[in-house]
């Protein structure tokens, strides 16, 4: 039986986005909120949400606060499971990010001669390529691959598996570890997994896939220090996360940090080298950029993780 989705669509200005989209808990009395996504549209900006249940007026009242500029309410539409899906779909052309070719089952588009190509059918799960914050995790995945090795890697979030199978295929004696806080989300990037023919497992060459609640869950503290680790999440969750990430870094480590609009990074870049980490040059676009720090050698990282004092080095070239 389809399951159904409430959407909620809010029509915004571009600042009114922008403000919403930095908001580390919008709605703070709900134990399971909504994912709340500013999206620019071919009619301007919106602010999206999926929820499992129609929204109360306490919800509907906040939701509308966003956006004062709204000349006309919020639009509420119930899809199911399938639309949602070919909705979803629709319009997905190939993506080209870097040596990476992202493509879906309705739209394959044709690979260049060298591109690693990857079916990834949009669905329940982020990471399709379409969005910014994926296609410059992928151009930064590809930049790293020119110039190092690594052999322990972590997708924090992982939700299509994408980035996760992106570096298993540049570094083939890597490690690679993808976790997301969502169980549907990792079923969907299992799949994916099997579709691409990704080797499952938890030695080199092989993809570890688990649901995990953050970096507490066993399986990825036993896995730690990661030489690279990658989190394309949100700015609220990313700051919360700071000590955590800081401290499954191993030494000379990378850091790779998106999901955040530019707005939002002077504060994490803040955050991070105040424990010690050194920021490479952002890359990716001007409104979604990919935050790349490295971890200095020998064991500073770590009491920088703790919270004591430590060099607050300028950024750097990369």
């Amino acid at each position: 039986m389809p399951v159904s989705l409430i959407q909620i669509t809010l029509p915004c200005t571009r600042a009114e986005a922008v403000a919403a989209q930095a908001l580390d808990d919008p709605f703070p009395w709900l134990e399971d909120p909504p994912a709340l996504v500013a999206a620019e549209t071919p009619d301007g900006w919106a602010l999206m949400l999926w929820l499992d249940a129609p929204p109360d007026a306490r919800l509907l009242a906040a939701i509308r606060a966003f956006a004062p500029s709204a000349a006309s309410a919020a639009s509420i539409s119930e899809i199911d499971e399938q639309d949602w899906l070919t909705l979803s779909q629709a319009g997905l052309e190939p993506v080209n990010a870097g040596r990476f070719h992202i493509h879906t089952s309705d739209h394959p588009g044709q690979a260049r001669p060298g591109q690693i190509s990857f079916r990834i059918d949009a669905g329940l799960a982020f990471g399709t390529a379409h969005h910014p914050t994926t296609a410059g995790c992928l151009a930064a995945i590809d930049r790293l691959a020119r110039r190092r090795r690594f052999s322990n890697v972590l997708d924090l979030g992982t939700g299509s598996g994408l980035l996760a199978f992106a570096a298993a295929r540049v570094w083939r004696r890597a490690r690679v570890t993808g976790s997301d806080i969502d169980a549907t989300a990792v079923r969907v990037a299992q799949d994916n997994a099997r579709l691409n023919g990704l080797r499952p497992g938890r030695g080199p060459g092989s993809v570890h896939l688990l649901a995990a609640p953050g970096l507490e869950h066993h399986d990825l503290a036993a896995r730690a220090p990661y030489d690279l680790l990658i989190a394309n999440i949100l700015a609220g969750p990313l700051l919360a996360l700071a000590p955590g990430l800081c401290g499954a870094l191993a030494p000379g480590g990378i850091l790779m940090l998106a999901g955040l609009i530019n707005p939002q990074a002077r504060k994490l870049v803040a955050a991070y080298r105040a424990r010690g980490l050194r920021l490479l040059r952002p890359v990716g676009g001007a409104e979604w950029p990919v935050l790349l720090f490295t971890a200095p050698a020998g064991n500073r990282l770590s009491r920088a993780a703790r919270g004591t004092a430590g060099a607050r080095p300028t950024a750097s070239e990369w």
